[in-house]
């Protein structure tokens, strides 16, 4: 059995595993599990939110979930900066160069505050403005605007807890973030009730008790977080020492994320005008979708975690000139992913009832739900690939062909067919559906040519 080499990392205090040898299919076992429980507590707190505003009817649901897609539209930014360290960090681990890491992970904290404060300011001034381009009524216009303000008072404290969770990541640690996320998770757990509805001695605050439950939880993983980067308990020891601006890093750090900025920031701009078509249809439609969106989550969960672990491997053997480790990893992450989600879309085809029936109790609401459902496991079929696929190039620091490829099928595939859909056979609402399922359908057969044409394994960061 070939040997699995450890070394000390900058602080000489911890062993590190080298995950650029062994058993590929280990590894990847390894390092998935704690990611793919990491983007459960990841989903536990939108959907934690969504069944306790649930009981508060249709206009909470709507406005907890368009101004949900707001919040993620506008904190995209961050994403871009999460996925240009996330790779540089993985490659450097790759080269045995833990120092360099350092530099990079302390670089990404300055660009995520120094950008989260404008996001925060600019989004509290304009949530009013925001939501009333989207069409809203004027109760859920109401109850978001308190929602999203409470969100971006947050800003600084979510982008952080996501930067902080990349490093750990990247560097090949990803038991320390899933123990923090479900640390975090537990106090949401135990705050949403106790905001939303004023149990104990708390007051009632409706939805603003959402966006306060989820903004103390993610503080608290935070501080988790910087303790054990700056205690040395996790692969790589942060400090302060010598710390300073390096624009030449720093944008090295955007070269690389801004076109994942671009492809996030349109996949959730497509996502809100998807929502603005919805949106004409009702609000008992807008509730609909919001479920669903939940429910999705669910079929993305596996494809996310081994796509992501799959990043982090392919990055560091990329790193140490193994390429062929690092596509290796890629394949077994899309058939370990793609059998959960055949297994899950054939539970939600024949049970729909039961799986909707945990977000609301409402009879209307269930039965649109429901017809949604079916229609999303067209497109959720694929989503055992594309999220894999995504995570994996993001992961190697190849961002500009996936970015190609969103903005692509989104502007050209996805959204002429949810405004042409709508109007054909009667369809309606039904026909913005259909377009999301073929679209992502589609989209997943250009992430698959890519792969296989294996250019990513040249890519430099």
């Amino acid at each position: 059995m070939q040997k699995v080499e450890s070394k000390k990392d900058i602080a000489g205090n911890r062993r590190v595993k080298d995950w650029t040898r062994g058993s590929i299919l280990k590894n990847l076992l390894l390092l998935s599990w704690p990611m793919i429980i990491s983007n459960i507590m990841g989903m536990i707190g939108p959907t934690i939110d969504m069944i306790w505003v649930g009981r508060l009817g249709p206009d909470a649901i709507a406005a907890v979930g368009v101004s949900g897609m707001i919040v993620m539209f506008i904190m995209t930014a961050m994403m871009g900066v999460a996925i240009g360290a996330r790779a540089l960090i993985a490659r450097f681990i790759g080269m045995k160069q833990p120092g360099e890491a350092v530099r990079v992970a302390r670089q990404a904290f300055l660009i995520a505050i120094g950008v989260s404060v404008i996001i925060a300011t600019v989004g509290i001034l304009l949530s009013d403005t925001i939501l009333s381009l989207m069409g809203v009524e004027d109760e859920v216009l109401r109850l978001g605007s308190a929602y999203l303000k409470i969100n971006f008072c947050g800003a600084v404290i979510m982008s952080s807890g996501m930067i902080c969770e990349n490093i750990m990541q990247s560097s090949g640690d990803t038991i320390t973030p899933m123990i923090i996320g479900i640390l975090s998770k537990v106090f949401h757990v135990i705050l949403s009730p106790l905001f939303i509805f004023g149990w104990l001695f708390v007051p009632g605050m409706g939805v603003v008790g959402a966006a306060l439950a989820n903004v103390c939880s993610l503080l608290i993983g935070l501080l988790a977080s910087l303790f054990v980067l700056f205690t040395g308990k996790t692969q790589l020891h942060l400090h302060l020492r010598g710390i300073r601006i390096d624009p030449a890093l720093m944008w090295r750090i955007l070269k690389i994320g801004l076109p994942g900025v671009v492809m996030m920031a349109q996949k959730n701009l497509s996502n809100l005008i998807v929502m603005k078509l919805i949106v004409s249809y009702g609000t008992l439609a807008v509730a609909a979708h919001t479920v669903l969106q939940r429910v999705e989550m669910i079929f993305f969960m596996a494809g996310v975690g081994m796509g992501s672990a799959a990043g982090v491997l392919a990055g560091q053997n990329l790193g140490a000139g193994k390429p062929d480790r690092a596509g290796k990893s890629g394949i077994y992450a899309i058939g370990i992913a793609e059998s959960f989600v055949i297994t899950a879309c054939t539970l939600a085809f024949i049970f729909p009832e039961a799986i909707i029936s945990i977000f609301t109790q409402d009879p209307e609401l269930i039965a649109v739900t429901k017809v949604f459902l079916r229609i999303g496991v067209v497109g959720y079929l694929m989503c055992g690939l594309e999220p894999v696929f995504l995570n994996f190039f993001t992961g190697v620091g190849d961002t500009t062909v996936p970015m190609t490829f969103e903005v692509t099928t989104t502007w050209c595939l996805l959204l002429p067919m949810a405004i042409i859909f709508p109007k054909l056979w009667g369809l309606e609402v039904l026909g913005v559906r259909w377009a999301m399922a073929l679209s992502f359908v589609m989209l997943t057969c250009g992430y698959v040519i890519y792969f296989k044409m294996g250019k990513w394994r040249g890519k430099e960061v």
